[in-house]
């Protein structure tokens, strides 16, 4: 697929290859038939610096036979290779294409080691010292970019190495997380909650949920309006994890802690995406990978 946005940049970088090359010929064709007036001392009669002078000797053979040598390369390459615009050359040669090869070529030459790791239950691969190196590595690569080098995650972006689940903390779901990804949505809501004062008074009823400071009068308050969010995160607010919904007991805050925080995700609501893997890794890296991040927040079996 071409990268260029309009027919005339295809042309144009096209006639510029062209011509560029054929500017070196005629170049060197200039530079080889130009006569110099004789001087009788062999020079050009051109002088720098008082007492340099340019020597009037022809081109050395061997550089003028590499020069064209280099022409006709460039000719030939560009119609063997992408080069000319949007032609894809004549050997359908492309970057993309040359990744997928050796990407599948790599994914097969590491299968016979995941084949030792695949045979053990998630649980007990946990506990390989050999599996869980590749398992970090493979997190490191994949992972650590949002969730941190040390899996503690951030503002947004879950901690895993706890035991706050939001769409199940078993290695099924673990693997089915990297293997689908997740879209978590939550919609704004202060509509149906009421008005601005109800909102608040529905954050501090969240608040007093996990134990939290709060304004126990307007938590009270708050409590009638709660139903709106107990469609997801339960009558209890322990959440639902069949739904993505987070646990609202337990003092762990993903996108921020506080009054502000939980007002703005009720007036805003909130989307969040974990991007899928299983176009990136294999089956077997993907099980590798869940047993690792399992045995962050678990205890492996031996």
């Amino acid at each position: 697929m071409s990268d260029f946005t309009h027919p005339f940049w295809s042309l144009f970088v096209t006639i510029s290859s062209v011509l560029g090359i054929l500017g070196c010929l005629w170049l060197l064709f200039v530079a080889g038939t130009a006569k110099v007036k004789n001087t009788g001392d062999n020079t050009t009669g051109h002088v720098w610096d008082e007492d340099l002078r340019e020597m009037n000797n022809p081109l050395p053979r061997w550089w003028m036979w590499l020069f064209i040598i280099t022409c006709v390369f460039s000719f030939a390459y560009l119609i063997a290779y992408p080069g000319f615009g949007s032609f894809p050359g004549k050997l359908n040669w492309s970057q993309e294409g040359e990744y997928r090869t050796e990407t599948a070529n790599a994914k097969r030459d590491l299968e016979p080691i995941y084949a030792r790791f695949t045979a053990l239950p998630p649980e007990k691969m946990a506990g390989d010292a050999q599996a869980m190196a590749v398992g970090e590595r493979l997190y490191m690569n994949n992972c650590a970019q949002c969730h941190g080098s040390d899996a503690r995650g951030s503002k947004s972006f879950p901690n895993l190495t706890d035991s706050d689940w939001i769409h199940g903390g078993t290695p099924e779901k673990i693997r089915e997380t990297i293997t689908l990804g997740r879209t978590g949505v939550m919609p704004p809501l202060a509509e149906a909650v009421g008005s601005s004062d109800d909102v608040k008074n529905l954050a501090h009823d969240v608040l007093s949920l996990s134990g939290s400071p709060h304004d126990s009068v307007r938590a009270g308050l708050g409590k009638s309006k709660f139903t709106t969010c107990a469609a997801c995160h339960g009558m209890d607010g322990k959440g639902n994890p069949a739904m993505g919904a987070p646990n609202l007991t337990d003092d762990i805050w993903l996108h921020g802690y506080g009054e502000a925080s939980i007002i703005a995700m009720v007036n805003n609501g909130k989307t969040n995406q974990m991007p899928a893997q299983a176009d990136k890794l294999t089956e077997a890296q993907i099980q590798v990978l869940s047993a690792y991040v399992w045995g962050l927040s678990n205890k492996p079996v031996n």
